[in-house]
């Protein structure tokens, strides 16, 4: 019902923009959240936008570099992500959450999609 995508690797300072699509069933009514997995460490927040894409929350080391989005219909979710760093190194994983309102627990995100590889060379 989730699938990511648009990973790749690229250099530190570029950019890549993740998009996440989902039915309309999945997400219509739902917060939506991106989370990231680096090897050998937990799943991490990264950014979550609210039903109506009204409200944005994101971890303290993306804040100023990624902005979460969805389109009009709500059925895609952007991640755009600049000034890459090597330690945004990671698969990145979107999530639909139980509510409308974004938060940052993983808990609180009932599906999931496969992750998109991101690779940030220094």
């Amino acid at each position: 019902q989730l699938q990511a995508y648009g990973g790749g690797l690229v250099q530190a300072g570029d950019s890549l923009r993740l998009s996440c699509a989902t039915s309309r069933r999945t997400s219509s009514n739902n917060a939506m959240g991106w989370f990231r997995q680096a090897p050998g460490k937990e799943r991490e927040f990264v950014a979550a936008v609210s039903w109506n894409g009204g409200r944005t929350i994101y971890a303290d080391s993306v804040k100023g570099r990624f902005t979460i989005s969805r389109d009009y219909g709500g059925n895609v979710v952007y991640l755009q992500m600049n000034s890459l760093k090597p330690e945004d190194t990671a698969v990145y994983y979107c999530a639909a959450a139980t509510s409308t309102v974004a938060t940052t627990l993983a808990r609180t995100y009932k599906f999931w999609g496969q992750g998109t590889q991101v690779t940030v060379s220094s």
